[in-house]
Order: structure tokens, then C-alpha cells, then sequence
């Protein structure tokens, strides 16, 4: 499989203590792959290495040359007051070296083009703000697209959305892995998202573990990530996390 990017013995921090400590992980072509951990495990600082938006303290990056990379954040960042329609957002993420601020026919017509593709053509002109969770997450995804990447990068994508929502993504989200797209993820959503791909990378500033979800998900590796003893379980072939104290964690 070709390389997209390779991480090697990266470490990285804000100044103070390192978020990040010699993390080793490689991203191919076509893959799907889920970063988990918790709050303040280094998940985002990872997306931002692979993008390139911080430079590692220590350690090296290496990606193929020319790779395009589209990046979708939290929905919660979001200005979702800003004046701008739904083609307009995604008209502003569209690569040109252009001087002219005007978007082309050409420029126009892939966005209409997407649009149609994600399922939200009859969108185009709505106010971003009157959106539903897995619309607005589409709109972003059409953003990320628009590029035409080699891998997508998103930052908990069904964070603070409803269970359908977090459904309905997730199989957009194979949809496009089956067309060739990569993708890269975080996500501490271990039953309703994570047992569902086919590759995990846990963290905890150190990669814990990575491979397939029954090889992530298990007790062991979840105690070194998250402090605290959970009991797996399996259920139609895939485990499923149990808090002793609480029952099952996020199952729907």
C-alpha cells in the first residue's frame, strides 16, 4: 500500500509538559482509522501533526510529495451565526491561486457537483445555523472534498450529536472509505463509533496499542488509556465496553 504519512518517534507539546511522546504511526492509502482516548490524550495535537499545522518538537514527519489533506473540526468550533450560506462555506474552502475572489463556473459546478453527492444539494442556499447535526456535518465534509484529498482528517465527528446522526455519518463516512478516500478520525466514543472501524490507534500521548477493534478494545489497553478498568464484551462480533458501575458505555 502506498504511504500517505509516516510519524516516527514523534513528541510535541505547547510549551510546557509534551502532549505527545514518541508516537510512531503510518497512515496508507485508503484507510480508515479512529484515534481514541480521552480528554487531554493528545488525539487533536495527532490530527494537527498530520496536517501540519505544528511541527513536531522531536521525532519526523514524513508525507508523499504533493499529498492533498482536508481537515473537518468540531462542530462545536463553529461560528455558526456567520453570514454565509451552505454553497457559500463550501465555495470558500475551493483551492485556486486565483486573485479574483469569484468563484468560476467550473468552481460553482463541483461544489453543486458534491453538494449532490453528500445528499444536500436542496441546501445550497440555506443559512449554515438552520442546519440539523448531520447536515451541518456534511456541509463540512463537502468542504473537505471540494480539495479533492487524498485523506480526511476529522476531529470528533459525532460529538455532541444524536444517535441517528452519529449513524448516519459513520456510514457516509464508509461510503466514502470504499470510493478510495483515507480517513483519520478522533474519537472517544468506544461502542457507537469506535468498535465500528476497521483500525484503532489508542492514545495516551504514547500509542498504547493499534490494530483492529479486538485488539484495541480489551481491557488491558483501555485501563493504560482511559485510568480506569472496564470490562469488554462481545456482542454480533464486536466488543462491546462495560462500565461495571454504570452498564454499558454509549451503546445504542
Amino acid at each position: 500500500m502506498s504511504t500517505l504519512i509516516d510519524v516516527s518517534h514523534v513528541s510535541f507539546g505547547y510549551g510546557g509538559a509534551p502532549v505527545l511522546k514518541d508516537v510512531d504511526c503510518r497512515i496508507d492509502a485508503g484507510q480508515f482509522t479512529g484515534i481514541v482516548g480521552p480528554s487531554g490524550s493528545g488525539k487533536t495535537s495527532l490530527l494537527k501533526v498530520l496536517l501540519g499545522t505544528v511541527k513536531a518538537q522531536h521525532g519526523s514527519v514524513t508525507r508523499r510529495p504533493d499529498i492533498a489533506v482536508s481537515y473537518v473540526p468540531q462542530l462545536e468550533t463553529v461560528n455558526w451565526n456567520f453570514p454565509v450560506t451552505v454553497s457559500e462555506c463550501v465555495l470558500m474552502a475551493r483551492a485556486t491561486k486565483r486573485l479574483s475572489p469569484w468563484a468560476t463556473s467550473t468552481e460553482r459546478a463541483d461544489v453543486s457537483s458534491v453538494l449532490d453527492r453528500l445528499g444536500i444539494s436542496d441546501l445550497g442556499k440555506r443559512h449554515i445555523r438552520e442546519l440539523s447535526g448531520g447536515q451541518q456535518q456534511r456541509m463540512f465534509i463537502a468542504r473537505a472534498l471540494v480539495r479533492r484529498p487524498a485523506l480526511l482528517l476529522m476531529d470528533e465527528p459525532t460529538s455532541g450529536v444524536d444517535v441517528g446522526t452519529r449513524h448516519e455519518v459513520l456510514h457516509l463516512l464508509d461510503d466514502l472509505n470504499k470510493e478510495g478516500l483515507a480517513i483519520v478520525l478522533t474519537t472517544h466514543d468506544l461502542n457507537g463509533m469506535a468498535s465500528h472501524l476497521p483500525h484503532l490507534i489508542a492514545l495516551q500521548q504514547r500509542v498504547i496499542a493499534a490494530g483492529p477493534p479486538s485488539e484495541v478494545i480489551v481491557p488491558d489497553v483501555l485501563e493504560k488509556v482511559f485510568g480506569a478498568r472496564m470490562e469488554v464484551l462481545m456482542h454480533l462480533g464486536m466488543p462491546v465496553v462495560v462500565d461495571s458501575g454504570t452498564g454499558m458505555l454509549g451503546v445504542a
